[in-house]
């Protein structure tokens, strides 16, 4: 297997290959083919869903070459001094080819004097250079910025598409994921291409076996164990609160990522839910999970009067976002636990 890092090796180099991105990529070779460029751009979007990628392809499909495509990172080059020399350089023709673009990588970095010093030239910029702004804190672009650039939104990449990426790039790197394996890595990679590959490397790197396991993702992510997980939506169903409590306690004993915890516990709730009112995802679910995991599943799914439904899943959604800001997070998933198995039916 290569060393390179899988997010390079294969980033995508044409608009053909971007994933999830139809909505942005339409529009931009609509207008490469029309002929109508403008001379700002902002992609906005988290982390790992294509920002650079489409950036760069954008610049090699208008014809410049890579002489006269600059990329500069604004997190260590926002200040003014940085942005005039760059408004100097602008001024200044193309080395090969009709436009100049730039390229600035974290945007919202830029600080305020550095915003002004560069916002004379999206004004009035040479006919020649194109900037491009990707950023993944939109909301801290000055408005004066954002009324002088198209924008375009990136899209998370769903779990489906993160879940076909890993296992394509699996197997041109020779393994193979089992489904289970693949579906905790395209998790795991939490809506970002970069962050996925990148899990999907480390487990390839130290796998023993061509076919990679779910265990071994387990054991090299550190993610929580299945039983686990399990057990804290069991102790929901059976009303047993020390059981829940059980559960949390032996992940924090494990150092195991609180949020990551609660994300998994989710999951499988929502997983419950799709067997129980979903009958055409029976067969696909039953490909994904382990035969541990769907028997127990499936089993909660039958029970039409458990707690386990709608209303309690819910509830956990609304308290997601409180354990990443918790200054004690198995707190939250605790007082969850509390609140659920002591509220009477």
């Amino acid at each position: 297997m290569s060393e390179t890092a899988l997010y390079r090796k294969y980033r995508p180099q044409k608009f053909s290959e971007v994933l999830g991105q139809d909505h942005i990529v339409k529009v931009l070779e609509s207008s490469i083919d029309l002929d109508r460029l403008s001379h700002a751009y902002i992609f906005s979007g988290s982390r790992g869903t294509g920002k650079t990628s489409v950036a760069r392809i954008f610049a090699r499909e208008i014809g410049t070459s890579v002489n006269d495509i600059t990329e500069i990172d604004a997190a260590s080059n926002n200040g003014v001094d940085e942005i005039r020399a760059l408004t100097e350089a602008v001024s200044t023709l193309p080395f090969e080819s009709k436009y100049k673009v730039y390229i600035l990588d974290e945007a919202h970095m830029l600080s305020k004097g550095a915003w002004n010093a560069l916002l004379k030239t999206l004004e009035e910029p040479p006919k020649h250079v194109i900037f491009i702004l990707a950023t993944t804190e939109f909301e801290k672009i000055p408005e004066t910025v954002i009324s002088r650039c198209q924008n375009f939104s990136f899209k998370r990449p769903t779990q489906k598409v993160l879940k076909e990426v890993v296992i394509a790039i699996a197997k041109k790197e020779g393994f193979g994921l089992e489904p289970a394996s693949a579906d905790l890595v395209a998790l795991l990679g939490d809506g970002s291409f970069r962050d996925a590959q990148s899990i999907l490397q480390k487990v390839m790197g130290s796998s023993k076996d061509k076919m990679i396991s779910l265990a071994e993702v387990v054991l090299v992510t550190g993610a929580p164990r299945g039983e686990m997980i399990n057990d804290f939506i069991r102790a929901i169903d059976e009303n047993n609160l020390g059981l829940g409590l059980a559960s949390v306690s032996l992940a924090l004993e494990a150092n195991m990522d609180m949020l990551l915890y609660f994300k998994l516990v989710l999951h499988k709730m929502r997983t419950i839910l799709l067997l129980r009112n979903l009958k055409s995802a029976e067969e696909k679910l039953r490909e994904e999970l382990t035969d541990t995991d769907f028997t127990f599943l499936k089993a909660l799914a039958e029970k039409r009067d458990g707690k386990i439904n709608s209303d309690t899943l819910l509830t956990l959604l609304t308290h997601y976002d409180l354990v990443s800001h918790a200054y004690l997070p198995e707190m939250v998933l605790e007082l969850l636990l509390n609140k659920l198995i002591t509220t009477k039916e």
